[in-house]
């Protein structure tokens, strides 16, 4: 998305990354006008601040994660005036945008749905009360907080439905989904292993973790019984949490490049059952031509079809015959791998959504009374 707007505008990056990494990486600093990186704060829910925000209008994580200095490097940017429009990524970002300013803004890619997932899936009262709180501070706070916004952008039409929703009245609202860049995998086409399945995700998102301890508690076991040769690669950071059965699993921890381990995999795994917006890890393993299975809530927000683009299984049973049928059956092998990759194509191709989001931009500094 920032290549696509820096080759009509100029670009100011303002990022949070992980402590101690350089996720922003030179190659922004060639595609960006400046790059400013300031290491982020995860939520500690038992700090001070997350304590105290019980009582405060944002939601606690909100009020956790606020950072002075990203605040003020903000305010200096607006400050200068040499900008058309800001582009908040998502709620930890456009919570510092929550007042009057003389820029307009667009508020990128929002999202409902992890949210309430979180209260249809708690597993007692208090932490369905928890959660329900949460979600009901959200709505009181976006509804201030969507008036400072000129527009919004969501991922799916259900992202859609929920935001309007929880804030009836807001106009504003582009689905701009996300996507990739095709050209970006092309190279790394390769001859996939026939026994060879992949999950890519961190474990420091716990969809991420409770997704492989589904899948290799109740579902891998049964593959192994009947393809003793089947092995399972997990990318990602996965040290802080770790897998009661890990039998034929490969833990390559964090990696530079995924593309040619997806690439190799005969199939690629979403088995996730919490969370919102869409997968770009099924967006990719369309991209590299490696089919998916996924579960209904992992497949969520693209339009997809089972049997046509990716499989869909949502029980132990199910996906364990899901995933032996493909990895018994070639045919259906190339027919879901060429489906999709038309997918992307025509819809989540970066060059195909970029014109849409590059519009969006424009309209609202036409629009913009300043």
């Amino acid at each position: 998305m920032i290549s696509g707007l820096a080759r009509e505008h100029e670009v100011t990056l303002i990022s949070f990354t992980d402590p101690g990494s350089n996720q922003t990486g030179n190659h922004m600093e060639d595609i960006c006008e400046a790059v400013y990186a300031i290491p982020k704060r995860e939520y500690n829910a038992t700090s001070v601040s997350a304590i105290m925000g019980i009582f405060d209008q944002r939601p606690r994580v909100l009020v956790d994660r606020f950072m002075p200095e990203m605040n003020e490097r903000i305010q200096e940017e607006i400050n200068r005036g040499n900008y058309d429009v800001i582009i908040a990524s998502q709620m930890y970002m456009a919570a510092y945008l929550d007042g009057q300013r003389n820029i307009p803004a667009i508020f990128e890619e929002v999202e409902i749905g992890v949210f309430e997932d979180a209260v249809t899936s708690s597993s007692s009262t208090l932490s369905k009360f928890r959660h329900q709180l949460t979600l009901t501070k959200m709505g009181a706070y976006y509804k201030k907080l969507f008036p400072h916004y000129a527009a919004c952008t969501v991922v799916s039409k259900l992202e859609k439905e929920r935001l309007s929703k929880l804030i009836p009245g807001y106009q504003h609202i582009e689905i701009i989904p996300n996507g990739v860049d095709l050209g970006h995998y092309r190279e790394f086409l390769a001859n996939p292993k026939p026994s060879q399945l992949i999950f890519t995700g961190s474990f420091t998102y716990n969809p991420n973790f409770e997704a492989m301890e589904w899948f290799t508690s109740q579902v891998f076991p049964q593959i192994l019984s009947q393809f003793p040769d089947a092995q399972l690669t997990i990318t990602g950071n996965s040290s802080t949490r770790n897998l009661s059965d890990s039998k034929g699993v490969n833990l390559t921890g964090y990696v530079d490049d995924i593309r040619p381990l997806i690439a190799s995999s005969w199939v690629s795994l979403v088995p996730i059952f919490t969370g919102g917006g869409t997968r770009l890890k099924i967006l990719e393993a369309f991209a590299l031509k490696t089919p998916v299975i996924a579960t209904s809530k992992g497949a969520e927000g693209l339009e997809v079809v089972h049997d046509e683009h990716l499989l869909i299984a949502n029980s132990p049973e199910e996906y364990t015959q899901q995933t032996l049928r493909l990895l018994q059956d070639e045919q259906l092998r190339e027919k879901l791998v060429s489906k999709a990759y038309k997918l992307v194509e025509e819809k989540y191709d970066w060059a195909v959504i970029m014109p849409k989001f590059i519009n969006l931009v424009d309209q609202v500094v036409i629009s913009s009374p300043n």
